[in-house]
């Protein structure tokens, strides 16, 4: 029987400080600040928007914190999948990573889809060919072919080596944070403060209710950080530095997102936000007065994509591997190159996933967000709960990045996390739809399904073995 552990290749540490924050940070701000920003303000309000992010992140934070102390503590490929194996043992590891691998593979999934729709914006009448149509809405074959182009093309460059990945990755993102910075300050000074009115949006539903609808993109839009832990056998830092890295990205991302929403509020106000399709780019354009800066944003939006992309094909491809290396997942995952030392099948994986996105057309970027934001959201919890768990049974385990009062941020994070879970369940404001509850379930047999498989043909010892070894 060939065994995950006959691949005697090694992941090679060759991330430094700049490739790691650029990871995170690039993985966080994506593509989701372009396209959600208008209906973020929209559904709160310019102050509730803010407020809604910033009680999200101080939520992620907390989570973030016990992220930082146990990547510090087990530098190992997959993260989650090891802190959960650790603390809580065989299948609620398996979950656990399951979970944040749908997450990871609904970013993924979402650029293939948000490429396409961003590039309408560019070239308004490129999408021809008509295929079928969803929920309304017309797949177009050009406009799949983008997708599909696109999701090939990240594959490719992951393929090569996480060397040349996280090169792109710093290059890409510095873009961004220039164009940002741009935008920030030109709304600061040429902005008007009526536009951001209302502060707090006065629906029915009322201001809790629109809020709360903000709340539920959080977890989707700062997911990202976690991608530190995944590729944690790849990262040259010292252990207590790998903790300082994935907070200041955090804390970042989160700073990040406050601003872009109040220079969106100050630039437009809520008449044009209702009839802007993607409400950064029009704010830029009003502020500078120039269809030039509407389409740098477009750009940076385009960047965003390439930043995201890039890094949950890192995050997911190294969370499959690191199942597979276990014997959670078929052997096959768990190949690496020999020349590039990436995990090829986990990748070829990833694409084959993404490029069937685009064939769902546009109504699958929602479904697709609040399917993966609930298997984050289930992901966090399981690291939050693991997290207490060690601070209990192993006080005394190293941790060279070991957080204050660490018993009451993980019991917050635990608390934050399971109430983030919560927002997507029915009764909630923002329940899952039918369509999105049917992607998770699909998810679920499907995991069922290789977890059996993995259990009759390596069986738990395996696990144990391998997975004690490391630890």
């Amino acid at each position: 029987m060939t065994t995950p552990s006959s691949e005697q290749d090694k992941l090679v540490r060759v991330l430094a400080r700049g490739d790691v924050l650029a990871l995170a940070f690039g993985a966080m701000i994506g593509w989701g600040w372009i396209v959600l920003t208008g209906t973020a303000i929209q559904s709160a309000g310019s102050v509730g928007a803010i407020l809604a992010f910033i009680i999200g992140g101080l939520a992620i934070i907390m989570v973030g914190l016990t992220y930082a102390e146990l990547a510090s503590a087990m530098p190992k490929v997959g993260g989650e999948h090891v802190y959960s194996y650790r603390a809580l043992g065989h299948l609620p590891s398996f979950l656990c990573t399951w979970a944040i691998i749908l997450g990871y593979l609904s970013v993924v999934a979402f650029e293939a889809v948000a490429l396409p729709t961003v590039i309408e914006h560019l070239a308004p009448n490129y999408a021809v060919g008509h295929l079928w149509t969803i929920a309304g809405w017309e797949v177009k074959a050009t406009w799949v072919a983008v997708g599909v182009g696109g999701s090939l093309a990240m594959m490719i460059i992951n393929y090569f080596g996480v060397t040349t990945a996280a090169l792109i990755q710093k290059v890409v993102t510095a873009m961004i944070l220039l164009v940002g910075v741009l935008f920030v300050t030109g709304a600061l000074f040429e902005g008007e403060t009526i536009n951001m009115m209302p502060l707090f949006t006065q629906a029915d539903t009322g201001v809790v209710a629109g809020i709360v609808a903000v709340l539920v993109m959080v977890p989707f839009l700062f997911v990202g950080f976690d991608v530190i832990p995944q590729a944690a056998e790849e990262i040259n830092l010292p252990y207590k530095a790998i903790g300082k890295v994935l907070m200041m990205s955090v804390i970042l991302a989160v700073v990040w997102y406050a601003l872009i929403i109040l220079a969106t509020s100050l630039a437009l106000n809520s008449t044009e936000l209702a009839a802007s399709s993607l409400s950064v780019p029009d704010a830029m354009g009003s502020l500078f007065n120039a269809p030039w800066a509407s389409n740098l944003m477009v750009l940076a939006g385009i960047a965003g994509i390439i930043t995201s992309w890039n890094a949950f094909y890192i995050g997911g491809s190294r969370a499959i591997y690191a199942l597979a290396r276990a014997g959670m997942l078929p052997a096959p995952f768990a190949k690496l190159h020999p020349r590039y030392k990436t995990p090829t099948n986990a990748i070829f994986l990833m694409g084959f996933l993404s490029c069937i996105a685009p064939f769902f057309g546009r109504p699958a970027l929602v479904w697709i967000v609040n399917a993966g934001g609930l298997g984050i959201v289930i992901a966090y919890l399981f690291v939050a709960i693991s997290f207490v768990v060690l601070r209990v049974r192993e006080p005394d385990m190293p941790r060279p990045f070991r957080i204050r009062h660490g018993k009451l941020c993980g019991t917050l994070a635990v608390v934050l996390s399971f109430g983030m879970a919560c927002l997507y369940l029915p009764g909630s404001p923002a329940a899952l739809s039918g369509a999105e509850w049917s992607i998770f379930a699909g998810w679920s047999l499907l995991g069922v399904g290789l977890y059996i498989h993995a259990l009759r043909t390596y069986g738990r010892a395996y696990s144990d073995q391998h997975m004690m070894a490391d630890l």
